[in-house]
Parts: structure tokens; C-alpha cells; sequence
């Protein structure tokens, strides 16, 4: 699975999701053309190079996403990771999250950290 953190993404919870999934391939959006993009182009660039959504987002990213869906467009899907767990509990969850899907579960959708 390919994945894109969006511009606010906490970057110690990344750094420490990368040493414990150093195969992880994520890319942070300020490291892209699209820093700085809106939220709409943004979910349409990560569909377009196949990359799940990382984001702490948690007000507008999934109405986007789900117009998209509704559009009939494509969107690879997206993860909203509210940090209330704290940063080791958080990397537990997502780590448990990515391992345990593939691509396919996160097509079309949105989900959540802490686990619903």
C-alpha cells in the first residue's frame, strides 16, 4: 500500500511509523508539487498516484472524499487519525490498521484512529 500524509500531519507519529513499518512507502504532501493544494485537488492527486489519505482532518477531508465517491470519481481512500490516544497508542492502531488490510478495504472509504 502506497500513502500520503496530508501537510499537517504530526510528524513525530509519522517518524515513528516509519521506524516501525520501515517498509512503509508514504510521502508527505509538502514534499510534493501539490503542497499547499486544496483539499479536493489534494484527495484527487493521492487517486491518482494510488496513495491512501493519512490526515488529522477530522472536519472537511471526508465530506470531500465522500462527493467524490458519490461524483462516481476514483478515491483510494483515507485514514482520520485523531491524536486523543497519544502518539504510541496511535502508531499501534495504524500499524495494526495497515497490516491487517489491503488496498481493496480502504477504496471508497474513510476511516478512523482510534478504531470505531
Amino acid at each position: 500500500m502506497r500513502f500520503l500524509a496530508d501537510e499537517n500531519f504530526n510528524g513525530k507519529l509519522l517518524d515513528k511509523l516509519r521506524i516501525v513499518l520501515p517498509q512503509l512507502d508514504v510521502l508527505r504532501a509538502q514534499d510534493t508539487d501539490f503542497a499547499g493544494a486544496s483539499d479536493p485537488d489534494l484527495i484527487a492527486w493521492a487517486a491518482a498516484q494510488d496513495r491512501i489519505l493519512l490526515t488529522h482532518d477530522v472536519n472537511t477531508l471526508a465530506g470531500y472524499a465522500y462527493d467524490r465517491v458519490r461524483q462516481g470519481l476514483p478515491m483510494v481512500g483515507i485514514i482520520e487519525v485523531n491524536l486523543k490516544l497519544g502518539i504510541g497508542a496511535t502508531v499501534d492502531e495504524l500499524v495494526l490498521l495497515i497490516e491487517a488490510s489491503s488496498p481493496e478495504d480502504f477504496k471508497d472509504q474513510v476511516r478512523f484512529i482510534p478504531l470505531r
